[in-house]
């Protein structure tokens, strides 16, 4: 499945509130959320329902102007905006400062538990966790699960702990057994392919936008995948570093005409002191 193919509205509608809200205490009209989405391939109908379900999360708020209603973020949404943010501009794709840390985490539940048991590797495979073995899952690096494993009401059933592998151990090979590396370089892969064109190519201008909208939206889905192995780790030919290029050379060259095409087909409206 294509980034294009499985890229959901909710994941586009984020990344541009993150790309045009977060941080400046504006709303945005809807007319201006439909328009940039069906530039981006999300009909008019399916736009509405993601805003109408996203409020009615917690994800966003309304503020009626007139006759107009404009969206803008709650707390909850910004947090996740600013991780997002992180992921991208901080941390990276490439996990070369690795210090040798690793994450343990062990659980045991009741055999009936098969929801719980569900849930818990989801969010663990989420959060960069694999399966050491079956009831005891390893991340690189210090991982604070805390908020996870209360979330979950499993704090009774899970123990944590820090660690280094001995000396001898071929932590390569620990890897490739836990990890399906071929899986997160075919993402990789799968993203230079769609968007490596776009580093010699621009869009029209007002197709700009929505063009860059895709590009964040899709390297979101494919970094947070990928649990940052740490690179001295990992197979020589390994295609983060290359796909982190492709995206920031075609971020950098879509960016005057995407914000040009923003101040043109944007509508935005302060945050109302009451709206807060």
């Amino acid at each position: 499945m294509t980034g294009e193919e499985s890229l959901r509205p909710q994941s586009l509608l984020l990344t541009f509130l993150g790309d045009q809200v977060l941080g400046r205490d504006v709303c945005v009209y809807s007319g201006s959320v439909i328009d940039v989405f069906a530039r981006a391939g999300v009909g008019e109908q399916a736009t509405r329902s993601t805003l109408t379900r996203m409020v009615k999360r917690g994800l966003l708020r309304r503020q009626r102007e007139g006759r107009k209603m404009y969206f803008g973020l709650t707390e909850h949404s910004a947090a996740v905006l600013r991780d997002g943010e992180h992921r991208i501009w901080q941390t990276g794709a490439v996990n070369r400062h690795w210090d040798g840390t690793w994450t343990l985490l062990g659980f045991s539940l009741p055999e009936s538990w098969q929801r719980q048991r569900h849930d818990l590797r989801s969010k663990l495979t989420w959060s960069g966790f694999g399966p050491l073995f079956s009831g005891l899952w390893i991340a690189p690096g210090e991982v604070d699960v805390a908020e996870l494993v209360t979330e979950l009401g499993l704090a009774a059933h899970v123990k944590v702990f820090r660690a280094h592998a001995d000396a001898g151990m071929d932590i390569g090979a620990m890897i490739e057994e836990t990890w399906e590396l071929s899986e997160l370089a075919a993402g990789y892969e799968e993203f230079v392919r769609r968007w490596e064109v776009w580093e010699r190519r621009l869009p029209d201008a007002d197709d700009a936008l929505a063009l860059r909208l895709r590009l964040q939206a899709e390297w979101l889905q494919v970094i947070r995948r990928d649990p940052r192995l740490p690179v001295k780790h990992l197979p020589d030919d390994w295609p983060a570093e290359r796909a982190e290029k492709t995206f920031r050379a075609v971020y950098d060259r879509l960016t005057p005409l995407a914000r040009e095409a923003s101040e043109r087909l944007l509508d935005l409206m302060p945050v109302r002191p009451d709206q807060a």
